[in-house]
């Protein structure tokens, strides 16, 4: 049994190897997220010819430009690698797991002599979870009112975001005026924890949560998610981008947070079929939008500005489809100029 098993390694120990280097390759390329459902194929085919025959997806990976990251602990699973509308699947709906209906059965036994059901644990800790997410709107959106202003108006802010937030901060005239705290593949997930911004003065990088605990901000203008979109549900993106909204707060309580809507990517983009769709930042965005109660969180939206008839980022204003040329960053600063609330 064993020199079989050795036969059938040795037999594919070229293909593996060619495998490998492939990888590593595609690895160190900017745009190598293309290919990575391609590469998990590959290995679940391999493990399967050597007799393998479990899953081959035994975690977890943030797909992040020109950057591959095993899952940390407390993120979402991402098993298809495609799992981007948010909706349940059948099996998930059709068989709920037997500590809810013993939940429910709970509920229902603890009605009342008079007909009055009893408020159940489950119920309290809905309550208290709606009451800590950041807030339901005090204002619609059609009540704000919104003025022009200079560049100066950004600096006491602090841009949080990944690789598009770094195009931002390279191309958009606000390097020597405002704090950047970006990195090409951050995710909700690491937001806290990964060293990404240099300080004066300071050899080693700080994660973003020392940086925001040493400094005061009066703005926070956050744009993340595009990085997650093939990892794990809409549902549980928002909940920790629920998360982040509410430590952020707490970190900077005096400050404005401005929720800028996820970028569309080109509509040819979107349709090549893998983990990033307009329909998937779509449904991220609507979620996104009712955290904001337009007093002390606001929602913003650029798509308008950069997309054409098709819904999609215009073609033009891209190189790859999911980043903004140099010469149309411009335009993404110049809405945010000219989209600061008159505050009530």
């Amino acid at each position: 049994m064993c020199g079989d098993n050795l036969k059938r390694l040795r037999k594919y120990c070229y293909l593996i190897l060619l495998t490998a280097m492939g990888a590593i390759y595609l690895a160190s390329a900017e745009n190598w997220r293309v290919y990575a459902k391609p590469l998990f194929q590959i290995k679940e085919w391999y493990q399967e010819t050597l007799g393998r025959g479990e899953n081959t997806v035994s975690g977890n990976y943030t797909v992040t430009a020109g950057d591959t990251e095993s899952a940390s602990e407390g993120e979402p699973e991402n098993v298809s690698g495609n799992d981007i509308t948010g909706e349940d699947s059948p099996t998930d709906a059709m068989e709920p797991d037997s500590e809810s209906q013993e939940q429910t059965g709970t509920a229902q036994e603890q009605t009342g002599e008079n007909g009055g059901t009893q408020e159940t644990g489950a119920q309290e800790t809905e309550a208290q979870e709606t009451e800590s997410r950041p807030g339901e709107s005090a204002r619609s959106p059609e009540e704000v009112e919104y003025c022009t202003v200079e560049d100066e108006y950004f600096s006491d802010a602090v841009f949080i975001g990944d690789s598009r937030t770094v195009g931002l901060y390279e191309y958009g005239g606000l390097e020597e005026i405002s704090h950047f705290y970006a990195s090409t593949g951050l995710t909700v997930y690491k937001l806290f924890d990964s060293p990404i911004v240099e300080l004066p003065g300071q050899k080693e990088k700080l994660t973003v949560e020392e940086a925001l605990s040493q400094n005061s901000f009066s703005k926070i203008y956050l744009m993340i998610g595009i990085n997650e979109m093939g990892t794990g549900t809409v549902e549980s993106f928002m909940e920790k981008y629920r998360e982040v909204v509410a430590h952020l707060r707490e970190l900077q309580p005096d400050a404005v947070i401005y929720l800028q809507a996820i970028m569309k990517v080109t509509t040819e983009r979107s349709g090549q079929g893998d983990y990033i769709t307009n329909e998937g930042i779509d449904a991220r965005n609507a979620e996104i939008q009712k955290l904001a109660d337009y007093e002390t969180i606001y929602y913003l939206d650029v798509n308008p500005f950069i997309c054409d008839e098709t819904g999609g980022m215009n073609p033009d204003y891209t190189f790859d489809g999911v980043h903004l040329k140099a010469q149309y960053v411009p335009i993404w600063k110049d809405f945010l100029k000219t989209h600061v609330p008159v505050m009530p």
